[in-house]
């Protein structure tokens, strides 16, 4: 097996993420709440820590700041240590000038002196936008031992999904022999989740040649592993098993969360293995308290929440306050949020520090997710 110390992670983490709307109109999209306790960068932060991989870069661009003040010096992950090095990589001027990122692989070609000076063997890419808990080891072991320039992490995914992925065919080695980036008619549903183990000295050698194409979007899947299959490189796909959700829509943030309220077991953030858990930041808050005629079922409540009415099936983050005769229902309710007396929401996202008045219906009867954010901007 390959030492650990020769694997460097590089997380993609400077999207917009448009399709939260608010959310993400100050916050950077892997800074966003989930699951109470949460930020949704934490599962690829603590995924490489428990792999065991030292060092970690993550790379930002929009809205940086709150994302890049989370991170610190990686001592949540524990990446803060002697032989350790966590490092926030965003865009920064150069001799040749000052460019945003262009593409996913341009953030990684950008930061080429990063790796050099780390002078992996191998270099793990992640989102910084997916929810799972997993150890890289076994997809590093596979790709060490087959020999391959690339391998690509894959679930399958429900056919009607498959045009929002990268998806590929496999022969019987699971060798990847053709591929297509989110394709409007899908050959298959066997689809990539956007996590990569690249031999290093082929990776670099690829960015750079990808670098000088003025026709290049510079993207992983739109140019690289096409590029990769043109050259006949070898294509090794790993079969993940296990929860994996994109979070980078309202829909799919909303049932994540509702998948740990209602503990349907495929994420167990509860086990007590402590050699896989999800590290995050402590907010030493007051404790949890439910009043006299509170009540909370099927539902997940973090330190600093008051719970003075009646929540079902919902995530409740740090400092809520739920005040008497209020009922909420099927909801995503984010930090230091207040919902008054007698109101009544279901389905909905509340957004960090909304006020959800006495009274109100919100969504009563509503099918749809929606998203409630009365935050001052």
């Amino acid at each position: 097996m390959a030492s650990r110390n020769k694997v460097v992670a590089m997380i993609l983490a400077g999207g917009k993420g448009t399709r939260l709307e608010s959310l993400t109109k100050k916050t950077a999209k892997p800074a966003v709440s989930f699951a109470a306790k949460y930020r949704i960068i934490d599962f690829p932060l603590s995924n490489c820590a428990n792999t065991g991989i030292n060092v970690v870069g993550v790379l930002m661009q929009y809205e940086s700041t709150e994302l890049d003040s989370y991170i610190g010096n990686g001592e949540k992950w524990g990446l803060n240590g002697v032989h350790c090095l966590m490092s926030t990589l965003a865009p920064r001027q150069t001799e040749q000038g000052a460019n945003w990122y262009k593409g996913t692989a341009d953030a990684i070609t950008q930061n080429i002196d990063f790796l050099d000076n780390a002078d992996p063997e191998y270099v793990v890419i992640l989102s910084g936008d997916h929810i799972y808990k997993t150890s890289y080891t076994d997809m590093i072991n596979l790709h060490e031992q087959t020999g391959a320039d690339v391998t690509i992490s894959v679930i399958e995914v429900d056919p009607s999904e498959a045009s929002r992925f990268g998806i590929m065919v496999v022969n019987e080695k699971d060798e990847i022999i053709n591929f297509q980036e989110k394709p409007k008619n899908p050959i298959s549903n066997l689809a990539s989740m956007g996590v990569y183990v690249f031999t290093w000295k082929t990776l670099r050698k690829y960015l750079l040649a990808d670098d000088k194409d003025p026709n290049s979007e510079h993207d992983f899947g739109k140019n690289i592993i096409p590029n990769l299959l043109k050259d006949k490189k070898k294509l090794q796909a790993y079969r993940f098993k296990g929860y994996w959700r994109d979070v980078g829509t309202l829909k799919s943030l909303h049932e994540a969360n509702m998948d740990i309220a209602l503990d349907k077991k495929e994420l167990n953030l509860y086990d007590g293995d402590m050699s896989n858990r999800i590290y995050t930041e402590d907010v030493y808050s007051v404790p949890q308290y439910v009043g006299k005629k509170g009540s909370i079922t099927r539902s997940i409540a973090n330190q600093g929440a008051i719970i003075l009415g009646n929540v079902d099936s919902s995530v409740i983050s740090t400092g809520v306050t739920i005040e008497s005769d209020a009922k909420v229902t099927r909801c995503v309710v984010m930090e230091n949020s207040i919902i008054k007396k007698g109101a009544r929401v279901h389905n909905a996202i509340i957004a960090p520090n909304s006020v959800i008045e006495e009274n109100s219906e919100i969504n009563v009867n509503g099918d749809e997710v929606v998203l409630i954010n009365t935050a001052k901007k």
